[in-house]
């Protein structure tokens, strides 16, 4: 049984605690808030001790999950580290290249697992298209596309005084709200090469970027466009598009919307088969299912799933003793394209290379 200590009892601690409680070879031993009626509060909910101090929590527990803002991340990580303590953050991995890098080289040091949150990764659908992707199914990938466009009003960035703000939430739509879907398409598409963006503060009164707009070149020479916002009332569904030589997938909210590859009938007569006005269910798959039927009741792409699915394979790797699915180097990829989205819309929309 892996015990787990819940440090920050936020936004998001819930989901963590709710999910604990239903992994097998798991279980929530404490939690940790600065505020101490935070954390009485979240302890009396599930039943365990809130703790006074960090240093109490890790003697009650293998490892944790941090839940504090942004970009505290890997200073109470380094830490848990230190205590020897397995760490499992929530995104981004940190704000900077730099703070993550002492995070991730504080657990190697450590001899501890360390993995960084990207509960979508864990989505049926998400996993197929990657397979997909990587597998030669849509032939040459020719495209891929990440659109995050929500809202969020002046209340919810009022509502913390780390929200909105460069030091601690790191920046705006794209590191808070769009990481989750950079983290996707760019392990969907195998890695970006370089990034061409502008990013603007229009709708709030914050510090950081409320809506952006950016050109992706990945590795494998295809293109794409990443757009975040807070700004778009109502808020529509995160939406993921993939576009090959062979065909075209799309996912909103983690469910295909659009699912059509044929390598055979992308060949055929002059213009294809006409331009799609509403996404259809409908394949052309020689050794297929439907995959937008099927995922009409995916159990994965329901909220709070993910993140026990991606919580459960961090307690597996330590009970194993092998890496997580998800490790804090693979979180460096997404925030190394955001910083360079900032890097480049600071510069007037010059090509940034990710190193």
């Amino acid at each position: 049984m892996v015990k787990f200590g819940v440090i920050g009892c936020g936004a998001i601690h819930s989901v963590h605690c709710d999910a604990l409680q239903k992994i097998a070879g798991a279980t929530l031993s404490g939690v940790f808030d600065l505020v101490p009626e935070k954390g009485a509060a979240t302890g009396s909910k599930y039943g365990v001790p809130s703790t006074e101090t960090l240093d109490e929590l890790f003697s009650m527990v293998d490892a944790v999950t941090i839940c504090v803002p942004s970009g505290l991340h890997a200073e109470v990580g380094i830490q848990a580290a230190d205590a020897g303590k397995n760490v499992l953050v929530e995104k981004p991995i940190d704000v900077s290249i730099e703070a993550a890098s002492r995070l991730i080289n504080a657990c190697e040091q450590n001899g501890v697992k360390l993995g960084s949150i990207s509960q979508h990764r864990f989505s049926k659908s998400v996993r197929r298209l990657r397979h997909a992707a990587q597998s030669g199914e849509f032939g040459t990938l020719l495209e891929g596309d990440a659109y995050v466009k929500w809202y969020r009003t002046q209340k919810y960035y009022d509502s913390g005084d780390w929200r909105g703000t460069w030091q601690l939430d790191g920046g705006g739509c794209l590191i808070n709200q769009g990481v989750h879907y950079i983290d996707l398409i760019q392990w969907i598409m195998g890695g970006v090469k370089s990034v061409q963006a502008q990013v603007r503060t229009a709708a709030h009164d914050i510090e950081v970027e409320d809506i952006a707009n950016a050109l992706i070149e990945y590795k494998n020479g295809a293109t794409g466009v990443i757009q975040g916002s807070t700004s778009f009332y109502p808020g529509l569904a995160e939406r993921l598009e993939v576009h090959g030589k062979h065909g075209s997938v799309i996912l909103e909210g983690d469910k295909p919307k659009l699912w059509k590859i044929d390598a055979e009938a992308a060949a055929e007569g002059l213009y294809g088969g006409g331009v799609l006005m509403q996404p259809t269910p409908s394949l052309h798959l020689h050794d297929q299912t439907d995959e937008v039927a099927n995922a009409v009741n995916d159990p994965t792409a329901l909220w709070g799933e993910q993140h026990r699915l991606q919580i459960e394979d961090f307690a597996l790797s330590i009970v194993e003793d092998r890496d997580p699915e998800i490790t804090g180097r693979m979180a460096l990829e997404p925030l190394k394209v955001i910083l360079a989205i900032y890097e480049s819309s600071r510069n007037g929309g010059a090509r940034i290379v990710i190193q």
